[in-house]
């Protein structure tokens, strides 16, 4: 069970884009009433009490399906749910100038549009100049009297990596948290990705379902397991945009969140993302190895210098208005870019 209370290093090398975990606990008949912060800190490896209690308080445990107080008492045939946020303690972060380029704010939610080259948050190896430092320097802004005891826990509920371009929710408020945390992880969050993917993708549209986890011997690195005999269950749809012979723009609907999931998913079906360089997309896929190609190649490789990924659509309830609220970001220059190259090799035009 990962939790509030993991280390760094764990964070770093968690298999979920999602940053939270759900704990479902079914109270045995034979169980004595106790109050519930002392169950679960017998039940959650690391907790401490002051952790548990914060928990509850912004309604991230449940207890058959309804929010409780601390005094609480478990009895038998309870049923716990527990939303475990994995986000870094506001502690460890460094408010820095960085530019954001924010979509959409308002005092419950914050949309962002992160460039490639950002981490989203601190962790092995990148202890600071990452998005959350950036958000943190952001909020002092707006309210200078905050000291760093005081700076919310950004409220990151997913993540997307690194060199992936496009839109991240972050929550202002634990109850904005506690819902987008809910949503994410009922599947009801709205996302959809472009990709520029290897070869001539042979289905217009399509599903995957295979599990994604870490590799067994390259730690670094996520594999698909079709059997689920490792890893989380993982689900993509994907759908044909266009076709340009030696490469497909592709859409990636995501029905869960893994980390490295679309990237996992086509390469999987021998699609590899164009430019990836983790999973065999930094070489000639598709197409002969003729001096005048690889140049070409090569050319593109320089215009578009990482995994060709796009978050370009989300959507989900307005934590606070319990509205749907939708927003997009428009395709990056490096993207649009290798795309219009593409387009003049193949002689389409854009339609």
């Amino acid at each position: 069970m990962t939790n509030d209370f993991m280390t760094e290093e764990e964070i770093e090398i968690s298999d979920s884009e999602e940053l939270y975990e759900k704990l479902t606990l079914t109270i045995d008949k034979g169980q004595e009433p106790l109050r519930i912060d002392k169950f679960l800190m017998t039940r959650i490896e690391g907790a401490t009490r002051n952790k548990i209690q914060q928990a509850i308080d912004n309604e991230r445990v449940l207890v058959n399906e309804k929010p409780v107080k601390t005094n609480y008492k478990v009895k038998p045939k309870d049923k716990i749910v527990v939303f475990d946020s994995r986000s870094p303690e506001s502690s460890d972060i460094i408010p820095q100038d960085i530019p954001l380029s924010i979509t959409y704010e308002d005092e419950s939610i914050l949309i962002i549009n992160k460039p490639a080259g950002m981490v989203v948050h601190p962790g092995s190896g990148n202890p600071n100049g990452t998005l959350v430092n950036a958000v943190a320097y952001h909020l002092r802004q707006q309210n200078p009297e905050l000291d760093e005891n005081d700076l919310p826990r950004f409220g990151l509920v997913h993540r997307i990596d690194k060199n992936t371009t496009g839109l991240l929710v972050m929550a202002k408020t634990q109850k904005a948290m506690t819902s987008l945390a809910k949503q994410f992880f009922n599947h009801t969050v709205h996302r959809r990705y472009i990709a520029l993917v290897w070869g001539d993708v042979e289905k217009d549209e399509g599903t995957i379902v295979a599990h994604v986890g870490r590799h067994q011997r390259f730690r670094k690195l996520f594999t698909a397991y079709p059997d689920g005999d490792h890893g989380k269950d993982a689900i993509t749809h994907y759908k044909v945009l266009e076709r340009l012979n030696y490469v497909t723009l592709v859409e990636c609907r995501l029905e869960t969140g893994r980390t490295h999931q679309i990237r996992v998913h086509m390469q999987l079906i021998g699609h590899p993302l164009f430019n990836d360089d983790f999973y065999g997309g930094d070489r000639i896929v598709k197409g002969t190895v003729f001096t005048r190609y690889k140049q070409f190649v090569d050319n593109c490789f320089l215009l578009c210098p990482r995994h060709a990924l796009h978050a370009r659509e989300l959507g989900f309830i307005h934590p606070a208005t319990q509205k749907p609220v939708h927003f997009e970001a428009e395709l990056p220059e490096d993207m649009r870019a290798v795309i219009e190259k593409w387009r003049n090799y193949v002689g389409h035009k854009e339609h």
